[in-house]
């Protein structure tokens, strides 16, 4: 397996106030002088790994990595009921990736984002082109209906157990009916237990998807820890109840608007969680993009696809 960059320390944080009582988490690695380049991590309501850093050449890059509302060590968390999620949409954050640009005078940077934060990368990238250098994104996804009813209800054809004890954690949803909004009420009940159990739940169905990739070794969700578990599972099915606040097929219809902007599109053939096609209709639509197919690869990081992701990052860094 293709090798990351070392494990490297930032050289400056800071919380910057985006409004609404919110406070982002961002940090800085790498070389001060080097070419910027920003880190929109997955979830939504994963926050950033350390890992994330070890993607870019600490001599060549300058780093931004930040945790999106909510989540990791932005505050409020999203983990405390009482946090409201109001103020937390796709608009919100493209919105604080901007205040984040200008605050650390940043004029364009490069854009690498991976599952969800393709979704957030494109969408920001399509309202501000002309701050966006390049763009690299594995995992790709647009965040339609049509992706997130696959997800949560088509995928059970390949997982029809697991998907049944899914649904029978939101009693008295039917079985055509929306059960991410159902989850979605259940992460904010008053209960601690009724809570906890719904992210249980839902944790349980994000890693029988990805159980044909890790073969039951992890569980990239359900072993995460409960505060960081009840936060992503809090804000991905706010976000999904509510379609990610994007007009069905609206980042595929705007992506003409990031034609001059190189891309690079990684994604797995055997990705059941995200499937082919929308990275497909992406490389299609967008016309400076190159689209990779990792034919042995799914959703998780492989070497092969960790391969593909650094050559890409490796090459943009001597533009």
């Amino acid at each position: 397996m293709p090798e990351l960059y070392p494990p490297t320390e930032p050289y400056e944080t800071g919380m910057l106030d985006v409004g609404d009582g919110n406070l982002v988490y961002w940090e800085l690695c790498g070389n001060p002088d080097g070419k910027p380049a920003v880190v929109v991590h997955g979830g939504p309501g994963s926050g950033c790994r350390a890992t994330a850093r070890q993607w870019f050449d600490p001599d060549r890059y300058r780093v931004v990595l930040f945790d999106q509302r909510g989540c990791g060590r932005s505050t409020p968390h999203a983990s405390d009921p009482a946090t409201g999620l109001r103020h937390n949409t796709t608009w919100h954050l493209v919105a604080d990736m901007e205040r984040l640009r200008e605050h650390l005078g940043i004029d364009r940077w490069l854009l690498y984002g991976y599952s969800w934060g393709s979704t957030l990368g494109l969408a920001y990238a399509e309202q501000h082109p002309e701050r966006v250098s390049e763009m690299v994104i594995s995992g790709v996804t647009t965040s339609r209906r049509s992706e997130i009813d696959w997800l949560y209800r088509g995928a059970r054809r390949f997982f029809p157990e697991e998907w049944e004890r899914f649904l029978a954690g939101a009693p008295g949803t039917p079985r055509d009916g929306d059960v991410v909004g159902a989850y979605a009420r259940l992460t904010g009940h008053p209960d601690p237990v009724v809570r906890a159990r719904a992210a249980a739940d839902w944790c349980a169905w994000e890693d029988a998807v990805l159980s044909g990739e890790t073969k039951g070794a992890s569980s990239p969700y359900g072993d995460r820890p409960s505060a960081a578990r009840m936060a992503l599972v809090r804000i991905c099915a706010h976000y999904f109840s509510h379609g990610a606040w994007l007009e069905e097929g609206a980042l595929l219809r705007d992506a003409g608007r990031l034609a001059g902007i190189p891309g690079v599109l990684v994604h797995g053939r055997l990705d059941v969680s995200a499937p082919l096609g929308t990275a497909w209709d992406l490389a299609r639509a967008w016309p400076d993009a190159r689209l990779v197919v990792v034919d042995d690869a799914g959703h998780v990081d492989t070497g092969a696809t960790r391969g593909h992701v650094l050559e890409s990052l490796d090459r943009f860094a001597r533009r």
